[in-house]
């Protein structure tokens, strides 16, 4: 595995996080997931995505570098907002 992109010092208290037991993490925003929910699930796969050449701005790409996650899936999500903004907005005209 490479650790590309892992050289940025992490802000995560991680001696804090390890030292906690089951009681002590919060769980009260999260569903449980009893049986009911296990009986409804449904695995759903991440679309497959089109390998494209792109041209953009350097400024462009260096900011997406520097937002701390896997910068084309940022772009890509950036981009996927703005399109169902776009269709969004073309239906309420209608």
């Amino acid at each position: 595995m490479s650790n590309k992109g892992l050289s940025k010092k992490s802000l995560t208290d991680w001696a804090r996080v390890d030292a906690l037991g089951d009681n002590d993490i919060d769980y009260h925003d999260i569903p449980a997931a009893d049986e009911d929910f296990w009986r409804q699930a449904k695995v759903v796969l991440p679309a497959k995505k089109k390998l494209i050449s792109i041209r953009l701005d350097e400024d462009i790409v260096t900011w997406f570098k520097q937002q701390g996650r896997p910068y084309q899936t940022l772009i890509n999500s950036v981009l996927k907002a703005y399109v169902e903004y776009q269709k969004q907005a073309r239906r309420d005209q209608e």
